[in-house]
């Protein structure tokens, strides 16, 4: 079998140091998910303003931009690896503002953890990526592919999952007690990958070359595609995710806060299933070519598009259809940008993608909720992802190899 699954075995197998990486990763994303769950559920049961709820969703996404240039420049001075041991040690120390909102009833300290959160998120991608381009041959850049898959949909899957079973049968500070043990689970599994990363031998530790800033103007047609796959995807995925609630509605409108677990679960295994499909030797194919990303892209706004029509059974299997689909561009477009740059450029590149990702999720979200409030919300969804997906067609048409 040449699948993603497979190439991630291999890789998993070959190195001490992925494996932990792996877990700390795990750990993180159980524990991110968590403070999701704790954040916005204690808001709800605060009754906090609908505008106060949509800053919270700004705040969980906006300051990821800042962090990904400060961990770009991090990437020029220092390993890698250390950078991600210094964001979940400050990620362990941010639980300080949810212990205050609880204890003082501060609604700004619950927002205050969710910046620091998307900061750091954003801070320590262009390291993981580093990291990944260091650590793995150039004939192991799927199995990180995979594991990055994985460690997206884990966050939902367990983190979000487990929240929402907890969050009522556990009192707050408890949740907050588990989600630092999650953060102290990480850092010891980093810090044993470190000792491993520094045993490597001489020829799988061979590119050192000093980090570097890209520019647009000075990159090949094919490394700007790969910048560009991301923010695309964000562009015809955001306003979908961002009205998935208001749709729910239209399927249960005495029940919509019931659907949320099944529709997360659905959603997840979606996003978890969908690069694990992929050829591990196709993929370099699939990443300059249309036909594959458009057609994914098309199911998901297509499917998201029928869902208040359907009964809660068949929308739960059109969330997964929609997910499977928009996580093949999601592979596609983390391993185009992996194998598209150099060591030496991939925390720039990777950088700029992010930003851009989050500059593009966050613009469309925003001319999402304007447009659903003045013609409601399957029309926001049909204009704004339509929209968005005729500019796709047109961006990826341009720099098509």
């Amino acid at each position: 079998m040449n699948t993603l699954l497979s190439a991630l075995f291999r890789a998993l197998r070959s190195h001490r140091w992925l494996r932990l990486l792996a877990c700390a990763f795990l750990f993180t994303s159980v524990g991110n998910g968590l403070t999701q769950v704790m954040v916005f559920g204690l808001l709800l049961d605060w009754h906090a303003p609908a505008s106060l709820l949509t800053l919270a969703y700004l705040f969980a996404t906006l300051p990821g931009f800042l962090g990904s240039l400060v961990g770009e420049k991090l990437c020029m001075r220092f390993s890698p690896i250390r950078l991600l041991i210094l964001t979940e040690w400050l990620g362990l120390l941010a639980l300080l503002f949810p212990l205050l909102g609880i204890q003082f009833h501060s609604m700004v300290a619950l927002l205050a953890v969710q910046s620091t959160e998307a900061f750091l998120a954003g801070m320590s991608w262009p390291a993981l990526t580093l990291l990944f381009r260091q650590g793995l041959s150039e004939a192991e850049l799927p199995a990180a592919t995979c594991l990055e898959t994985v460690i997206f949909a884990s966050q939902v899957l367990l983190g979000t999952g487990l929240g929402m079973v907890l969050f009522h049968h556990l009192p707050a500070l408890a949740l907050l007690g588990i989600d630092a043990l999650t953060f102290i689970g990480s850092l010891v599994m980093l810090i044993l990958a470190g000792n491993a990363l520094s045993s490597l031998a001489p020829e799988q530790a061979a590119e050192t070359d000093r980090p570097m800033a890209v520019r647009w103007q000075a990159l090949a047609p094919r490394q700007k595609r790969s910048l560009l796959l991301l923010p695309v995807l964000a562009a015809v995925g955001s306003p979908a995710m961002a009205l998935l609630p208001a749709l729910a509605q239209h399927i249960e409108p005495d029940d919509a806060a019931g659907l949320a677990l099944p529709l997360l679960f659905a959603r997840s295994m979606g996003q978890l299933c969908g690069p694990l499909l992929l050829n591990r030797e196709s993929l370099s194919r699939y990443a300059g070519q249309n036909r594959l990303l458009l057609t994914c892209l098309g199911l998901f706004f297509l499917a998201y598009g029928t869902i208040p029509l359907l009964s809660v059974t068949l929308a739960l299997g059109v969330v997964f259809i929609a997910h499977l689909a928009s996580n093949i561009v999601f592979a596609v477009g983390t391993f185009s940008l992996l194998s598209s740059f150099q060591a030496s450029q991939v925390s720039s590149a990777s950088g700029k993608a992010w930003r851009w990702q989050t500059a593009s999720a966050s613009l469309f979200t925003c001319i999402t909720a304007l447009v659903a409030d003045v013609l409601g919300p399957l029309q926001a969804l049909y204009g704004v992802s339509g929209c968005a997906l005729l500019m796709v067609v047109g961006i990826l048409t341009r720099y098509c190899k």
